[in-house]
């Protein structure tokens, strides 16, 4: 039975551990792991520009042995020149595997319905489960996940939904301070009953281990640009934030960063931050999920 990796939901928590077990193996072995991959072919459908995501993607699947065709929006140009059902309909009969990075959900969930094959959420508006999953594999490796506390500072958007959700399932402590009217959805809080929401960043930073920022303005929200930076700025992980968190604090940032804008040089280029080890753990933990999918 064929399994997708759609939002944080979709996995239990031992599926988590195995996910991060396998990881670190892949990470300690990085070109010694053997070709689990040979043979199969996966394809990136892509309608947002990508770094992180595309390359650690198709850096991975290379070196698991298998091959990646990337698929940009003009390519396909979904739900306008053909619509997501025959889109995932066709390429179950040429793929192995489809990532899709979009900006609706529903179009990553239409995939997943009418698919054959694995369909792995690359980022949508709702949520981001590849990168929870990476930040949460980071947090394991430098601090443990026994009585950590997270604080997220800024936009209630899909990297924040998804790490309230891994945070509750993992059992993290998770307080998030954003702007009103900015908060998460309710449905995603409601699934992480246990999160805290604040509208203050001294509140949501005070003992925290683990301090976590995003861009204020996501794609697709260009148009709102000069709003948000009115309604966040006061959002900002700066020197001042981090002396109220645990001295030994670390900082997150899923990339790309606005700096001056949601983080200061100061903290991003500084000994608190984890960012650069983050980023790169988005390429093991995503080579284990493709093996535990594609297995």
């Amino acid at each position: 039975m064929k399994k997708d990796l759609l939002t944080i939901n979709d996995l239990s928590s031992s599926e988590i551990n195995d996910i991060f077990k396998l990881a670190s193996e892949l990470k300690r072995n990085r070109q010694g792991f053997g070709e689990p991959l040979k043979g199969k072919t996966l394809g990136l459908i892509f309608e947002k520009p990508s770094n992180r995501t595309r390359v650690s993607f198709e850096v991975g699947i290379t070196e698991l042995g298998g091959h990646a065709i990337y698929l940009g929006s003009y390519e396909i140009d979904l739900g306008k020149r053909e619509s997501p059902k025959d889109v995932a309909k066709v390429l179950s009969r040429y793929l192995n595997g489809i990532i899709a990075r979009t900006f609706s959900h529903k179009t990553v969930v239409e995939l997943a319905k009418h698919s054959s094959i694995p369909v792995i959420n690359g980022l949508t508006d709702y949520q981001h489960p590849c990168q929870a999953l990476s930040d949460l594999f980071t947090i394991k490796e430098k601090k443990g996940l026994s009585n950590i506390t997270v604080a997220f500072i800024g936009d209630g958007n899909n990297v924040l939904n998804s790490l309230l959700c891994i945070c509750h399932k993992m059992g993290l402590k998770i307080n998030a301070a954003c702007p009103k009217g900015y908060e998460p959805s309710k449905d995603i809080l409601k699934e992480a009953s246990s999160a805290a929401i604040f509208n203050s960043p001294s509140d949501a930073v005070k003992g925290a281990d683990v301090i976590y920022t995003d861009v204020w303005t996501s794609m697709g929200q260009e148009k709102e640009y000069k709003r948000r930076l009115k309604a966040f700025k006061k959002y900002q992980v700066n020197a001042e934030l981090m002396k109220l968190a645990n001295k030994d604090a670390i900082v997150l940032h899923c990339l790309p960063a606005h700096r001056g804008q949601e983080i200061t040089d100061e903290v991003m280029d500084g000994p608190a931050s984890m960012v650069l080890d983050q980023a790169e753990n988005r390429m093991h933990v995503q080579k284990a999920i493709l093996i535990k999918l594609l297995k």
